[in-house]
């Protein structure tokens, strides 16, 4: 008889997770924006992941006989390359689909490390405070201090170029906000009564943290998160359109766009379709973070 209240409990427990996650999809299944931006995003994904399999060519084969072939619904257009050429003959739909693995996954790595070492710090900063949260946030401040992508150019001018050193670049000066973040969410948490409780319990400060701060803290983190894989993007694009990317074998959104620039006139395509994708990708991202952020937040929710 004593396992009844328990499995009651146990059932309520579970219908309540049920009922949650049936909120969740219908409030993203009613929202036409996050249904069209989640819907780009699969699309995205799906195009990088299947990169080798629907890429019509190799996205560095050349042939200069096809140099600069308008789209195919154009006149001099041709089936064989449904978005054109660029000035070296290579297939932009082909360039378009690889160039999404380089954005997506330097957006999202960097996004998730970033996020990591931010929080970290920012957990430290606001719960410790002190001296600890006046040297951690100076040195936050010195980095918002700098223009971004000056610091960015400078410290790949010390690095070099490539994969690896533009994900620390980013990661870099990506901290910075989501340790801010952390800063002031854990500041009015730590004086919530539970944390009070758990100190006088005596426990120690790693389960704390871990424990009772950062699951009250981590939703904003995730909007945040979301919402900065976007601006990842961009700046991939922006250090890779100044030739300060990844190596000019790989091929990305923003080095398609350069190499457009000189022929905008003669061969809009080139610089065009690049631009776009970037715009696709930026706008999807978005989409989806506004959605999760008014349905995380519930200050922001209207019932």
């Amino acid at each position: 008889m004593a396992t009844a209240p328990v499995e009651s409990e146990l059932g309520r427990n579970a219908a309540h997770r049920r009922s949650w996650r049936y909120g969740i999809v219908g409030r993203f299944l009613t929202d036409p924006g996050a249904v069209f931006g989640g819907v780009l995003l699969a699309l995205l994904i799906f195009a990088a992941v299947a990169a080798p399999v629907i890429s019509p060519y190799d996205p560095n084969s050349t042939d200069l006989v096809a140099r600069n072939t308008p789209p195919a619904w154009l006149a001099k257009g041709s089936t064989r390359h449904l978005l054109g050429t660029d000035p070296v003959g290579r297939d932009l739909l082909s360039r378009i689909i690889y160039g999404a693995r380089v954005s997506l996954s330097v957006g999202i790595i960097v996004t998730i490390l970033a996020a990591a070492f931010g929080v970290l710090l920012g957990l430290f900063a606001g719960y410790y405070g002190g001296w600890i949260d006046e040297v951690l946030m100076r040195v936050a401040d010195l980095f918002l201090a700098f223009p971004f992508i000056l610091l960015a150019i400078t410290i790949i001018s010390v690095l070099g170029a490539g994969l690896t050193n533009l994900i620390i670049v980013l990661v870099v000066t990506g901290w910075v906000q989501y340790a801010r973040l952390a800063r002031g969410q854990v500041l009015g948490v730590k004086r919530t009564q539970y944390v009070e409780a758990a100190q006088v319990a005596g426990a120690r400060d790693a389960r704390i943290l871990l424990r009772h701060i950062l699951p009250n803290i981590i939703a904003s983190v995730i909007v945040l998160a979301t919402l900065q894989v976007a601006f990842v993007i961009l700046t991939e694009a922006a250090l890779s359109f100044l030739g300060l990317g990844v190596k000019p074998s790989i091929p990305t959104w923003g080095s398609m766009v350069n190499d457009g620039r000189l022929y905008i006139y003669t061969a809009w395509w080139v610089i065009t379709f690049p631009g776009l994708a970037i715009m696709v990708a930026v706008l999807a991202i978005n989409m989806v973070g506004d959605w999760l952020r008014d349905t995380l937040d519930p200050t922001l929710r209207v019932l």
